[in-house]
C-alpha cells in the first residue's frame, strides 16, 4: 500500500511494503515488508532492510542504516485507546542500526553512529558512539573507521 508518498529518484521500493504519507530520498533502498508511516522523512542514499518498522514522529538523514526489523516507537505510554502524540526520534546522517534494535521514541542518533544487533536504545547515542546491549550502552567509536 503507498498513500500520498514521495519517493525520489533512484528509489527501490521491494513488495509487500506498507508506506503511508511519507518522504523517501533519493537513491534509496526499502526492503520488503517494510512500513513507514505518516510524516516519516527518510534522506538520500539511505537503505532499510525488510521488516523494519518506522512509525510517524521518525526522521532519518541521508546515508542511514536501517537492519532488518528494527523497530522504532512513537509513543512513551503506548495504550489502545485515547489521545495521543508522537513523540519524535531522530537518526542522524551515516548513521547504522542492527537487526532487531529497539529504538525508544523522543531520542537521537548520532552522526555516523553504530546501533549494535538487539540494542535497545533507551537514551540519545553521541555522534560516533558504538552501542549494544540492553539498555544500550557505548563500547567504542567509529571514527577513523570506514
Amino acid at each position: 500500500m503507498r498513500q500520498n508518498v514521495k519517493i525520489g529518484k533512484g528509489t527501490i521500493i521491494w513488495h509487500y511494503t506498507n508506506l503511508y504519507g511519507c518522504e523517501i530520498g533519493e537513491d534509496c533502498v526499502i526492503g520488503s515488508f517494510a512500513e513507514i508511516g505518516k510524516d516519516v522523512k527518510i534522506g538520500d542514499r539511505c537503505k532499510i532492510e525488510s521488516g523494519a518498522f518506522i512509525p510517524t514522529g521518525v526522521i532519518i538523514e541521508d546515508d542511514v542504516f536501517v537492519g532488518p526489523h528494527v523497530c522504532f516507537t512513537n509513543d512513551l505510554f503506548p495504550r489502545a485507546a485515547g489521545e495521543w502524540k508522537p513523540v519524535p526520534t531522530l537518526v542522524k546522517s551515516g548513521a547504522s542500526i542492527g537487526a532487531n534494535a529497539t529504538i525508544r521514541c523522543g531520542v537521537m542518533i548520532g552522526k555516523k553512529a553504530m546501533v549494535g544487533c538487539g540494542a535497545v536504545v533507551v537514551e540519545n547515542v553521541p555522534d560516533y558512539a558504538i552501542v549494544v546491549g540492553n539498555p544500550a550502552h557505548i563500547i567504542g567509536c567509529t571514527k577513523g573507521r570506514r
